[in-house]
């Protein structure tokens, strides 16, 4: 096995957290913040915002989350500013998680592994988001490329969105979805130390109900701030997790931008007040 950096993800996640605390920081250029930054939403605003964000976080929270989405929204232009924020941040100790959401099967999979996590990828970031809904097991290229290139994954669990219910409440044998899930991811996890590379995916906005207990990876949290969790929240719903939880925040941290020391100001005040 080849691990970048002689490290796997979990031990450079876990000396990151060490470093700057657990806040991870999304990088969302959606049309709204565009506008209140006062910029044009096309791909010389997508940079500029983009760039600023990397100006002002890189070296400060422990972990990146740039929304692929809205990138892609701005089509091959917005890919080379994603390319961008992606090389910009590797030169720096902050990690990166592009949030894509991707899940496919047989080659397609593969494909996805080679632009996203694989050695030398075009997009590589520190870790990614999948998604299992064709089934945990049609993610395993890109969980083992993950692991040979010394990347991470987070995989979606029990999102905060209503419509995920009908599908990650359902039960089978017994046990959620979301909870076959957290258990698969677990499993990946097992007997590595100090903590796994698999990392899962549940919103901090409601009671998730998941035992938590055997994952030994990271919880990525999304909805701190803006979308109505604080600290307390974050404390209470996952007192349980044997790993680390990644409080994400986007709109609560950029809102205070165009500059970047605001921007950086901004996160190291709910980075603290995680801690």
């Amino acid at each position: 096995m080849t691990v970048q950096n002689g490290a796997r993800f979990g031990e450079r996640l876990a000396k990151a957290v060490s470093r700057y605390g657990t806040l991870c920081v999304g990088i969302d250029p959606h049309p709204g913040l565009l506008a209140e930054w006062g910029l044009t939403d096309d791909p010389d605003g997508l940079d500029r915002f983009a760039m600023s964000c990397v100006e002002a976080l890189a070296g400060h929270v422990a972990v990146v989350k740039p929304q692929s989405a809205f990138f892609e929204r701005h089509g091959s232009a917005g890919i080379v500013v994603l390319e961008r924020v992606l090389m910009a941040l590797a030169e720096s100790p902050t990690l990166t998680l592009l949030d894509a959401k991707r899940g496919d099967i047989g080659s397609t999979m593969d494909g996805y592994a080679d632009a996203y996590l694989t050695i030398g990828a075009p997009l590589a970031a520190d870790a990614l988001t999948l998604s299992p809904y064709l089934g945990f097991g049609s993610l395993a290229p890109a969980l083992d490329a993950a692991v040979d290139a010394g990347r991470g994954a987070f995989v979606l669990a029990r999102t905060s969105n209503p419509e995920g219910e009908e599908v990650q409440l359902a039960e089978r044998a017994g046990r959620s979805v979301a909870q076959a899930v957290v258990d698969a991811a677990g499993a990946r996890n097992a007997e590595v130390s100090p903590l796994g590379d698999v990392g899962v995916v549940i919103g901090a906005t409601h009671d998730h109900g998941l035992d938590l207990s055997r994952l030994n990876g990271a919880v990525l949290a999304p909805g701190l701030g803006a979308q109505g969790a604080g600290p307390a929240d974050i404390r209470a719903r996952f007192a349980a997790v044997s790993g680390i939880v990644l409080p994400a925040a986007a709109r609560s941290v950029l809102s205070a931008g165009p500059d970047p020391l605001d921007v950086r100001a901004a996160a190291e005040r709910l980075r603290d007040d995680l801690t």
